[in-house]
């Protein structure tokens, strides 16, 4: 397995003869100080970055390679493996090798790739939902995309930015692989990354609350008292001029800012919502006034209206992590690797697949 080491990076053993010496040339020749290959310098935008080999002291011999840790940034990381490539076998592997390979998955070769497992945190319940080798195998070309969806979704609702977000960086890679003709890849792997908790310009009110707004009260826009709903927002209804006003608190609240100066004064009964990203120096702001009559008792479908309609570059910043990993089967070669992307198109086709329905 990967272990954790002291200083932030991970640990990852390396493999008996020939498959661990193999990824360590491989990552000894892409990070090499003196390489001045454009194709490899590119190459290490979609790796994780390679710190050489490290050896603990009280087992010199045992020999791990020293990797940067894709997850560390992340607050409650979703992590999902899919091996990419028509064959997760290479072309020095024995027959007996291949029909094994080839029995753990015959969809393999048709669609090109294969789902290893994922870790999904779900804000609903706080926990995390783990998904092994064989819920990746269990699926077919009729099910694949459902099963890849499920990686997407937060326990409310279906993170379409991660998924955009989630297309962009494959097509890069995909980029990568149309553009070079040096190195063929076997059994190797996309390693996906996304933040599951509410963040700053990836979690839109409508996600995070919608699901449960029949659990609003119906003193809502009563009284005037502070109601807190499922822990994300609260909704102050104004004694002073009759203005409604929402905000998102606790994670959210520091994204989602009361405004109260934005609509004109003659319109006493209006709900005021300020969108600002406080992270960033550059701040969207948007002031969408509502007249209280058109709340029909329930403030929520206007403020999904509100979000729903925030600018693109807003929505789709989600902070996603793609990267390659497992190189133990790579190879030297002088045609472009037809596998690899064949997969990766597949991939995309299934992401958009997703995003779109």
């Amino acid at each position: 397995g990967i272990l954790q080491h002291p200083d932030g990076t991970v640990l990852k053993q390396l493999q008996p003869p020939p498959r661990g010496p193999r990824e360590q040339e491989f990552y000894n020749k892409v990070y090499d100080s003196d390489c001045c290959d454009s194709i490899l310098l590119e190459l290490r935008e979609y790796l994780p970055k390679y710190f050489g080999i490290w050896s603990p002291p009280t087992a010199p011999n045992d020999t791990y390679l020293k990797l940067e840790d894709v997850t560390r940034k992340f607050n409650k990381p979703c992590i999902m493996d899919v091996k990419i490539g028509q064959k997760s076998y290479d072309p020095y592997a024995s027959a007996e090798k291949i029909q094994q390979q080839v029995s753990k998955y015959p969809l393999m070769e048709e669609i090109g790739f294969l789902v290893l497992g994922m870790r999904v945190y779900h804000v609903s319940s706080d926990s995390y939902e783990t998904q092994n080798q064989h819920y990746g195998r269990s699926l077919t070309k009729e099910t694949v995309k459902d099963g890849i969806s499920k990686f997407f979704h937060s326990g409310y609702c279906l993170r379409k930015d991660v998924v955009a977000a989630s297309i962009q960086k494959v097509e890069k890679i995909l980029e990568w692989f149309e553009g070079q003709t040096q190195l063929n890849f076997y059994a190797s792997s996309l390693l996906f990354v996304y933040e599951g908790s509410c963040q700053a310009t990836t979690v839109r009110l409508s996600d995070v609350t919608l699901a449960e707004k029949r659990r609003v009260p119906k003193r809502l826009l009563s009284g005037g008292d502070v109601l807190e709903y499922n822990n994300n927002i609260h909704v102050i209804n104004s004694t002073e001029n009759g203005k409604i006003e929402a905000s998102v608190s606790k994670g959210l609240s520091k994204f989602y800012a009361l405004h109260k100066k934005a609509c004109s004064k003659r319109h006493h009964s209006q709900l005021s919502v300020k969108v600002e990203n406080s992270e960033q120096d550059n701040m969207w702001k948007s002031s969408t006034c509502i007249r209280q009559e058109h709340l029909n008792g329930n403030v929520l479908p206007q403020l999904e209206k509100v979000f729903y309609h925030m600018p693109a570059e807003t929505k789709e910043s989600a902070n996603v992590e793609v990267r390659m990993i497992d190189f133990a089967h790579v190879f030297p070669s002088n045609t472009k690797d037809e596998g690899y992307i064949y997969g990766l198109k597949n991939l995309i086709t299934v992401l958009q697949n997703i995003l779109d329905n």
